[in-house]
């Protein structure tokens, strides 16, 4: 969660790389330097650590690292509302990781590619993908990844109107990100929790996950935490007009 610390490090570590002609080290600096960025929300500074990063990886030969700025790419542009750019982006990092038997590249891209469907509304291509990715997860024992899975299956059957189901593939997720450690997730998914109770007409507990899920939001100054004001300040207000 300490983004703006992490990027001094990953700037000195950028400085030692150039100066020592270590392109692939360089590379690898601006894509950590790419995803301190985007945790910040500030995708124009990521976008461009991330295009440097891939032509560097095309230059060397690092086709590992070469589908990770892809992916992240696509990331940044799914961030600013373009799903269809991010597709492209998640399309060739899929082809990549397959070709490399990067297994955990390819859970990745999927549940990217999950992400970017779902934007555009097509939620049950999306629950493809995610079930695609939670296999992978679970065949290589990747608990960060299982957890996003399990959580976009989630976000997937809500925007499909199913919150009851939703809510059992969020609490698997909120119990994953909460054994490894994963901050970020576990406010992502206590805030869709949130929603998901509201949706079923339990405000006291859509207000109790919501009011947690704001509290991980601003320690790690997540981009979104001001979402979760809002949406708490007109849940309390209405809970004011009903006299409760």
């Amino acid at each position: 969660g300490g983004a703006r610390k992490a990027i001094e490090f990953y700037e000195q570590c950028l400085e030692i790389h150039c100066e020592i002609g270590n392109r692939w080290g360089e590379g690898q600096s601006l894509g950590n330097l790419g995803l301190a960025y985007y945790s910040l929300g500030d995708m124009r500074q990521a976008i461009e650590s991330y295009g440097q990063q891939l032509v560097i990886t095309r230059e060397i030969g690092d086709r590992r690292g070469e589908g990770n700025a892809l992916g992240n790419l696509g990331n940044a542009h799914y961030f600013l509302g373009d799903a269809r750019k991010a597709i492209e982006y998640h399309e060739q990092a899929l082809v990549i990781d397959r070709e490399i038997g990067d297994r955990r590249g390819e859970g990745a891209a999927l549940n990217d590619l999950g992400n970017a469907y779902a934007a555009l509304g097509d939620a049950c291509k999306a629950v493809e993908f995610y079930e695609q990715d939670l296999t992978i997860s679970r065949e290589i024992g990747d608990c960060w990844e299982e957890g996003a899975a399990l959580g976009n299956l989630g976000l997937a059957y809500f925007n499909l109107g199913d919150a009851c189901k939703a809510i059992e593939f969020y609490e698997q997720a909120l119990a994953i990100f909460r054994a490894v450690g994963n901050r970020r997730g576990e406010g992502n998914v206590l805030w869709n929790i949130s929603l998901a109770l509201d949706k079923l007409g339990d405000h006291a507990q859509a207000i109790a996950h919501a009011e947690a899920a704001l509290k991980i939001r601003e320690q790690i100054e997540s981009p979104y935490a001001d979402k979760v004001r809002k949406q708490l300040a007109e849940w309390r207000s209405e809970g004011k007009q009903h006299g409760k």
